[in-house]
């Protein structure tokens, strides 16, 4: 089983996350930030991802370093499971709409961290969510995964479906990279032979 546990604890923020790879998709989240315990659920449940993440942080200025620092732990956690990526597809892809939203992401498990984020929110806010931390939150992620990501928002009018599209297709991009291929016989998908 692919898993790892990893925590983080600093001045502004301690976070422990649990991660397995080939779970089922059971979440436990208490990161004090609802809107993106909603989101992270939608990973886990697409990705059959079984994601247990814990946050405290100064919430009391506002939720930016919890965002942020919740990306980076999550994306160290990954980074730990996935281990020496023998055998494993690497590239995964997903379009996921929601009602009139559809968002598009691709997922390459390079090692190289790389991020392309073209969401154009309709609105500033989600209730009392700054949507510009999802960008933190990605941004944190890839930087510490070493994965390269793709996440384009083809049309939404509709902020919560804008968002809700992006992350159910992030946890099925994952899920397919993810996924062992039987035809790669155990062997290291890269002619560099390293990820």
């Amino acid at each position: 089983m692919r898993k790892s546990e990893v925590s983080r604890d600093t001045l502004e923020t301690r976070i422990v996350v649990n991660l397995n790879l080939d779970g089922t998709g059971i979440a436990k989240l208490q990161t004090g930030v609802g809107f993106l315990d909603h989101m992270l659920d939608q990973v886990a449940r697409h990705g059959l991802i079984d994601l247990d993440i814990r946050a405290e942080g100064d919430r009391h200025i506002d939720d930016h370093h919890t965002v942020e620092d919740i990306g980076i732990t999550l994306g160290q956690a990954m980074a730990s499971a996935l281990a020496d990526k023998k055998g494993i597809r690497r590239y995964g892809h997903a379009y996921v709409p929601l009602d009139e939203a559809l968002s598009r992401v691709v997922v390459d498990l390079s090692g190289r961290p790389g991020l392309e984020y073209h969401v154009d929110f309709t609105r500033a806010r989600i209730g009392e969510f700054d949507v510009d931390l999802l960008r933190e939150f990605f941004q944190g992620f890839v930087n510490h995964a070493g994965v390269t990501l793709h996440i384009d928002n083809l049309r939404g009018s509709n902020a919560h479906h804008q968002a809700e599209t992006v992350f159910k297709a992030f946890g099925r991009a994952l899920r397919m990279a993810l996924e062992a291929d039987p035809r790669m016989g155990g062997a290291l998908p890269s002619t560099k032979g390293t990820l």
